[in-house]
């Protein structure tokens, strides 16, 4: 029985062979037909797989997608929290490392001075300052610099202006501001004045441009609020359930605060994903479906050209499920030959694609490529279908030209 089965497998790959083999332009239409939807495919399914994280790094350049912020009814005064809250941030979520600063507001007169000297030129203006924890806060509220020092290697803290606020006080860089709760105090008190370098001059595009950034301590120090800070601004990558999900477990480590997501940012990457990943499935389903056709026109060719064969093969007695196998084998085997080339060269297509939509190259994506090849696969035994016309074949009728 083993003999008679091995002898079975031997034919059976034989005339496979001599199928494929037996009209070599046929061949080469059907392959580079699936070759041409497998690239596609897997082009457009890496760019749609890419496009996930590739949109999560683009709005992340926005800058914090959560605030935390103390709780507080209506009717009482704005509170602050306490600092240690930033030690209970998680420092990592599902989708990566998360980024967190914790920013004091405090409205103070300042004016531009030397040695501690207030200048004429602009007396003294309340000026809104952000005392921020962490440099990190830079990348939370992104700008760009429109002047720049280099640090003085002095003691005195380094402020950086907002474009707005510099432009109201005829500000630059490596100027020096006077801080003073106590504008009026005739004897220096550390407690209520203090000094800082301008490092820059920064354009943030928003309500920072009227602010002055400078770190914690000090600001803490002139409102004599130690420990505490106005809100925490942070940074949490993944999709927006995967934020959302943060944001849940957050508010649980967090009861004495309230956490929420900046809706504008992750809704909006949402809209955007959801628009380019219908897009790209919908062209992805049409590729196939025309590399489905195109190989359904060739497979009918196939199917009146074997006329013959499959009624001398039944003359002989082979079943009609044993003929159908063997011509379901030749299209998987088509298909796999197809796909795996024309995957291949889409993957590649794609990260030239992804240079030119976003600007860098899109990661190749391993998942991609089997998926590909087995779409390719489907699609070519699917395009078979017109084969199963050669069940109805009559050996007699065939051999007397009749069909």
């Amino acid at each position: 029985m083993s003999a008679h089965r091995a002898a079975n497998r031997a034919m059976f790959w034989r005339i496979l062979r001599r199928l494929l083999g037996a009209n070599r332009g046929r061949l080469f239409v059907i392959l580079l037909a699936l070759g041409a939807g497998a690239a596609v495919t897997a082009a457009l399914l890496n760019l749609q797989v890419d496009a996930k994280r590739r949109l999560t790094t683009e709005f992340r350049a926005f800058g914090a997608n959560v605030l935390i912020t103390p709780r507080s009814d209506a009717s009482a005064e704005p509170t602050t929290l306490d600092q240690s809250i930033l030690q209970r941030i998680p420092a990592s979520s599902r989708s990566g490392p998360t980024h967190s600063a914790g920013v004091l507001y405090a409205v103070i007169d300042v004016s531009v001075a030397v040695r501690k000297v207030p200048q004429p030129r602009s007396g003294w203006t309340p000026v809104v300052f952000a005392g921020y924890s962490a440099e990190s806060y830079r990348m939370l509220m992104p700008s760009h610099s429109s002047e720049q020092s280099q640090p003085t290697g002095r003691s005195t803290p380094l402020c950086y202006a907002g474009s707005s606020v510099a432009q109201r006080l005829h500000l630059h860089a490596r100027d020096s501001l006077f801080i003073a709760t106590d504008k009026w105090s005739d004897s220096p008190d550390p407690e209520t004045q203090a000094d800082c370098f301008v490092q820059g001059i920064d354009n943030y595009g928003g309500p920072e441009d009227n602010q002055v950034f400078v770190n914690l301590e000090t600001v803490q120090k002139l409102e004599k609020l130690p420990g505490r800070i106005s809100v925490v601004f942070l940074s949490v990558p993944g999709t927006p359930k995967e934020i959302e999900a943060y944001v849940v477990d957050l508010q649980k480590r967090l009861p004495d605060a309230d956490v929420r997501p900046i809706r504008q940012f992750t809704e909006g990457e949402a809209i955007i994903y959801n628009r380019i990943s219908g897009l790209l499935t919908a062209t992805v389903a049409i590729v196939l479906l025309l590399t489905g056709l195109c190989v359904m026109a060739a497979m009918t060719n196939v199917a009146m050209e074997r006329k013959m064969d499959v009624g001398l093969m039944k003359a002989i007695g082979g079943s009609m499920r044993r003929v159908l196998r063997l011509f379901l084998a030749e299209a998987a085997l088509l298909g796999l030959v197809g796909g795996l080339i024309g995957a291949a060269l889409g993957i590649i297509l794609s990260m030239g694609l992804g240079k030119a939509v976003f600007g860098v190259a899109a990661l190749p994506r391993l998942i991609v490529y089997p998926v590909a090849v087995a779409l390719t696969i489907m699609v070519a035994i699917l395009s078979a279908f017109p084969l199963r016309r050669l069940a109805s074949i009559r050996p007699a009728s065939v051999f007397r030209g009749e069909t």
